[in-house]
């Protein structure tokens, strides 16, 4: 399962663009399971990153 906080600590991710084609990423590399268990901390984190991770995640599957 992929952790967002896994993935900020193992990525070079400095804008949450940055973190939305790392995601993107481990979906394509066959990740099934993706859970948010923190908030990004970046200033150009929207209010609804959540919806917008997911929908990236599971599209890029």
């Amino acid at each position: 399962m992929l952790m967002l906080s896994d993935l900020l600590i193992g990525n070079d991710v400095d804008t949450y663009e940055d973190l939305v084609k790392a995601v993107e990423a481990v979906a394509r590399q066959g990740e099934m399971f993706f859970q948010m268990d923190v908030k990004p901390p970046f200033p150009d984190t929207p209010e609804n990153w959540e919806q917008q991770l997911e929908a990236r995640f599971t599209s890029a599957r």
